[in-house]
């Protein structure tokens, strides 16, 4: 059954084709499809174009679905081509001709933008929730372990002193910055679309601004192409910050694999956390972490993805818009399973706190010691030459001193105002867990 049934059936193969898994991904879209509904049939009473008793009976209607796919008892029928379909042809069933004046007013464009964005909202701040709970447990490990120093590389090569603090901090401070592509596709997606309908408003007095206040949304998209062409750049923002998240995420998840290596010995976890291998008795593989690391890697290919895809249309609506489903839905859930993971593993994490013990990180302090030469007097190059010819000769011997003090470094990891930077840009969003 289709809304837009003019007497004739859809070939069965082009149906199949064109629908695709659109009813599974829709059953994602059905308690947002509802309470679009309800905001747009009480501005239609506000208009005139419904009843005080008809506003009544389809709003009670309408409660009643949305009860049902709460409790998991909704499901669209074979047959029925998408959510909006079943929602009007639910309600029709139950209240008869009634339930046919919803989409006064609408298109299915403008509706199921307005899905995707009041969704989009949502599935952002669940998003920001588990990169906040990341940032906590990075922040509280950063100043755990603030005093316990390892090695710093660059090149891979043994460079400076860092310290377990420096790590963990760096992390969550990098989260931050990811937290700001968050907010901004929080921003695009808070804006109310209803009311453009296919793209070229409607010649009934529609009252857009009511309908922004009814569902929450911060401003609207005022021009309604504009509003239409919001479909697909609402994806695009949103898949930025994902990929933003889990650029990080899976970086972090590198640098754990790596310094679990028996090689480097940094961290490690208990057994349980591990696996093992089926001929080599002694493994214990960081396969969380591997999984982790494959799994974010290829949520950095989604805004290349989706701008293949929305490159080139032509203005107005598509059908390969559609496909953005498939893509943007399985990957809000897989960055909040990566980003769950990581902040369960980071519960159990275990440190290496005598690292710089071992002689072969002596030359890590070759800077340290030319810095102490030049706040006593000693020209910075002259000190240099004199450390330099001292590794050369084979006669350096460290003092193994570390005194930073300036912001962001070793002894001064500025947690509090990292921690104030998140919690603004969190309450930006309307979630406030820090």
């Amino acid at each position: 059954m289709q809304l837009w049934n003019k007497g004739f059936e859809p070939d069965r193969m082009i149906e199949e084709f064109t629908v695709g898994n659109d009813r599974e991904l829709d059953m994602l879209l059905a308690r947002y499809d509802v309470q679009g509904s309800l905001a747009h049939i009480k501005m239609l009473e506000s208009i005139g174009l419904l009843t005080a008793d008809e506003l009544e009976v389809l709003t009670g209607g309408l409660n009643e679905i949305a009860a049902k796919i709460e409790c998991g008892e909704f499901a669209i029928a074979p047959g029925v081509e998408d959510v909006h379909s079943q929602v009007e042809f639910m309600l029709t069933e139950r209240l008869g001709d009634v339930g046919k004046k919803i989409h006064s007013g609408r298109s299915r464009n403008d509706q199921v933008l307005v899905d995707l964005k009041l969704m989009m909202r949502e599935s952002l701040r669940d998003i920001a929730k588990a990169t906040a709970q990341v940032f906590e447990s990075l922040q509280s490990l950063s100043e755990e372990h603030k005093d316990v120093l390892m090695p710093g590389y660059t090149h891979m090569q043994i460079a400076m002193p860092s310290s377990f603090g420096l790590w963990f901090g760096a992390y969550a401070e990098s989260l931050v910055d990811d937290m700001q592509m968050l907010v901004a596709a929080y921003n695009v997606a808070d804006q109310n679309p209803l009311g453009s309908a296919a793209g070229y408003g409607s010649s009934f007095p529609l009252d857009r601004a009511m309908t922004t206040r009814e569902l929450g949304f911060s401003s609207m998209h005022y021009n309604v192409v504009a509003a239409q062409m919001s479909r697909g750049k609402t994806e695009r923002a949103a898949s930025m910050a994902i990929a933003s998240i889990a650029s990080t995420i899976g970086h972090f998840a590198m640098d754990v694999c790596m310094y679990m290596c028996q090689n480097f010995g940094f961290v490690s976890f208990p057994d349980e956390f591990t696996t093992g291998s089926s001929i080599m008795p002694h493994k214990k593989n960081p396969d969380v972490f591997e999984i982790m690391r494959g799994k974010c890697n290829r949520l950095q290919a989604l805004p290349n993805e989706i701008a293949l895809l929305t490159t080139n249309l032509p203005l107005g609506y598509n059908r390969d818009l559609q496909l953005l489903k498939d893509i943007i839905f399985p990957a809000v859930s897989e960055i909040i399973k990566c980003l769950d993971m990581c902040a369960f593993m980071l519960g159990h994490i275990r440190i290496n706190r005598d690292i710089l013990s071992d002689s072969k990180y002596d030359y890590l302090f070759t800077v340290e010691d030319v810095n102490r030469m030049t706040l006593s007097g000693v020209p910075f190059r002259e000190a240099y030459r004199t450390i330099g010819m001292q590794v050369q000769n084979g006669e350096y011997k460290p003092t193994r001193q570390v005194s930073h003090t300036h912001a962001g470094s070793i002894g001064n990891l500025c947690t509090d105002a990292i921690h104030e930077k998140m919690k603004i840009l969190l309450d930006k969003i309307g979630v406030n867990i820090l």
